[in-house]
């Protein structure tokens, strides 16, 4: 999934300078981004406040969208630079293609993960015909300096290792030893499903910083109460993390060791320089470097306009 704002603006990134050392509870409020013609997002990740969790950068969560009579998610084929993209489905199914030939079609609770590395595009939209209902989540990893530069690829996973307690069932994207998906740093992202009246804790690592996206449902975490499309950040320092329901919900555990790179992230690319930003909106616009992905019907997304200030990487946060 991409950044389609066509007033796209430079967002600084990473950097341990800015990272909550202790467990607080910072509630994140969502800005409405339209992603096509009829697919809405709230987007959690950047915000005003608070640019990334761990390697996380970017968090889209999107629907319960009725789309029986309409075409779904339809996102031309755009370019990523620095980053891998994990697309997440609740409901309904997302076609994936990308410049090394992939061809792949995501449904509910299995892993798309593309590794852009030094240059990548893709598109995604909805098949036809399609599922009533489309919600799911998108959301974008960091790559550090080590392994930016990778060679692109993308990673489907219909099995995925699942873990359950009283009330809760959890299902692992990324991290930890048992998920099937690459990491460059260390990090957790988890699906969690929690039944009417649970009561639970979970058990956390205590130098992650993490956040809590809703899904679904309302729940309350670490006595917050969480609605769907709200994102709950809660720093570092915490052994275990109190969750409870009083009626069936569905919400993102995302964590992971604080970054400490900074970065610039403008529109779909992560760099470390203005000119690497440059040097890749030149690159797409010219038609090299990314690839090309066949079989969608339409034009590539072209880049928006570069600001006028300089892009300068910095910390964390605001």
């Amino acid at each position: 999934m991409s950044n389609l704002d066509r007033e796209a603006v430079p967002s600084p990134c990473g950097g341990r300078g800015f990272v909550v050392t202790e467990p607080v509870r910072e509630l994140l409020s969502p800005r409405n981004v339209k992603l096509g013609e009829s697919t809405e997002v709230r987007r959690l990740l950047p915000n005003l406040g608070r640019r990334m969790v761990g390697a996380w950068c970017f968090v889209d969560h999107y629907g319960p969208d009725d789309i029986a009579d309409e075409p779904g998610m339809q996102v031309p084929p755009h370019p990523h630079m620095g980053l891998q993209t994990v697309s997440w489905l609740h409901e309904g199914e997302v076609l994936h293609r990308d410049s090394t030939g992939s061809l792949q079609t995501i449904r509910p609770r299995q892993l798309g993960l593309m590794t852009s590395g030094r240059a990548i595009s893709h598109s995604e939209e909805s098949p036809r015909p399609h599922a009533r209902l489309l919600h799911g989540a998108q959301l974008w990893v960091a790559l550090p300096d080590a392994h930016r530069h990778t060679d692109p690829h993308f990673e489907f996973h219909a099995e995925l290792p699942r873990v359950t307690a009283p009330g809760l069932a959890a299902t692992v994207l990324l991290g930890t030893a048992t998920s099937p998906g690459t990491t460059y740093t260390p990090l957790v992202g988890a699906d969690l499903a929690l039944t009417g009246s649970t009561d639970v804790r979970l058990p956390l690592e205590r130098d992650f910083e993490y956040a809590v996206l809703a899904m679904s449902g309302e729940a309350h975490v670490d006595g917050v109460p969480l609605v769907p499309g709200s994102m709950l950040y809660l720093g570092c320092g915490r052994d275990e993390l109190p969750l409870r329901a009083d009626s069936d919900a569905g919400l993102m555990l995302l964590g992971g060791e604080p970054f400490e790179e900074e970065l610039i992230m403008f529109w779909n690319w992560i760099g470390r320089s203005q000119e690497e930003i440059v040097q890749a909106r030149r690159d797409w616009m010219e038609g090299s470097r990314f690839g090309e992905v066949k079989g969608y019907d339409g034009a590539p997304l072209p880049a928006p306009a570069l600001p006028a200030v300089p892009l300068k990487p910095r910390g964390r946060t605001r």
